[in-house]
């Protein structure tokens, strides 16, 4: 196919991208270099190119020459690839290992990018052929704060001057299956991933005479082990809640009682009846649990990532390309969902969506590879070209069925 042609041909140049980003890796959402190396990538193509306002993105807009404008605007397709990097300190031999310290493309985010940038070529090659318009959508903050969310309050789904009609991403991973296999699923793929803050509120005094003080540190324990209790009881393991208390604070000496405790968790659930369930269900927790000590709980709830959820129709388009292009071989199906998050659910929010995984583990071992925000999590980036092509031909074969034509035409 002319996609898979087109991207071993633009192998090397993406490859040696991709390896660029990968020294220069920036944090959050202000990635000047990372956006400057985009912008540099795209320059010699005719798009419509918009920077962020508030943040680093960059956003492409490719009109494609086969389109029928002449009875209105035609359908639109989004690909996405997310820039940002991680607050690791790399620990890996490379000849182009970051140049950041504290810093390392430890989730793939540069793959990503340089596989969107060959897409963005593919599809300027073929867009005599392209039966509508295509946003290419360089995301940072992925890893946090989030970067969809204020791409998509800056125009970013009416870009090309309507609606996107479908839109795709993809995810490559270290570890967990063999280099070169696609994975996924459909409905839940990644849950919703929230904060909760606990304030335990007591009265100190001396560690010698607890009965005069209002000890908050073994309330705030009980009630740490207690939500433990309301994930097994409380929620259907067939719509899993997961709560992991990351961060317990307090005190100062060992022979003082502190007048408070704090603790944080990370909340993650699988649907938004669970979701709203178990916020609901820590606040009532909490505060009973301390006032039955007569002390009393402060419970903040974070809002993060929604569910990532696919598509079920884009989905089985998204699977169905890939087994076209690559083979049958390739693909393995995603039994479970993932509890991890993903912020390309705000857009799965409001457009029809389907997101797919690929690895790119370097070793025959990937069982036991360094997983994705390791330190030492290596990638494969002989797969680039096959990621540049599947999502150009997604783009291809979803915008001919939008206007009516045979996705193999």
């Amino acid at each position: 196919m002319r996609t898979l042609d087109l991207a071993s041909s633009l192998g090397p140049d993406l490859v040696a991208l991709r390896r660029r980003l990968h020294q220069v890796p920036e944090v959050g959402l202000d990635l000047p270099l990372t956006q400057g190396l985009v912008l540099d990538a795209l320059a010699d193509l005719d798009l419509e190119v918009i920077r962020g306002e508030g943040l680093s993105s960059v956003v492409a807009v490719l009109r494609g020459r086969g389109a029928d404008r002449s009875v209105g605007d035609p359908p639109v397709v989004l690909l996405r690839g997310d820039m940002d990097a991680l607050p690791v300190t790399e620990d890996l031999p490379l000849d182009f290992a970051s140049r950041h310290e504290g810093r390392m493309h430890a989730c793939g985010h540069d793959l990503h990018v340089a596989g969107l940038v060959g897409a963005a070529r593919i599809l300027h090659e073929l867009r005599d052929e392209l039966t509508g318009d295509v946003v290419f959508m360089f995301q940072p903050g992925e890893e946090g704060p989030g970067g969809a969310e204020p791409m998509i309050d800056e125009g970013l789904l009416e870009v090309a001057g309507r609606r996107v009609d479908a839109a795709y991403a993809l995810h490559v991973y270290s570890a967990q299956h063999p280099l070169g296999v696609w994975f996924g699923r459909p409905g839940p793929l990644m849950a919703a991933a929230d904060e909760v803050k606990v304030r335990v509120v007591g009265a100190g005094g001396h560690g010698s005479q607890p009965f005069r003080a209002k000890d908050p540190i073994p309330v705030a324990c009980e009630i740490v082990l207690a939500l433990q209790t309301l994930v097994t009881r409380g929620f259907d393991v067939f719509d899993p809640v997961v709560i992991t208390v990351g961060k317990f604070v307090g005190g100062t000496k060992d022979n003082i009682i502190p007048d408070d405790a704090v603790f944080e968790a990370t909340v993650r659930s699988l649907s938004e009846e669970s979701r709203a369930e178990v916020s609901r269900r820590i606040e009532l927790l909490a505060t009973q649990i301390a006032a039955g000590h007569g002390l009393t709980a402060e419970v903040e709830h974070l809002r993060g990532y929604p569910v990532t959820m696919n598509d079920e129709a884009e989905y089985a388009f998204a699977k169905d390309t890939i087994v076209d292009l690559f083979g049958a071989e390739r693909y393995a199906h995603q039994r479970d969902p993932e509890m991890g998050s993903e912020d390309f659910s705000f857009v799965g929010q409001k457009v029809p969506s389907a997101y797919v995984n690929l690895s790119a583990c370097p070793v025959p071992d990937f069982e036991t590879a360094p997983d994705n925000h390791s330190p030492r999590a290596d990638f494969d980036d002989s797969v680039v070209p096959d990621a540049a092509a599947l999502l150009a031909e997604l783009a291809l074969r979803r915008l001919r069925t939008l206007g009516g034509v045979p996705a193999s035409a």
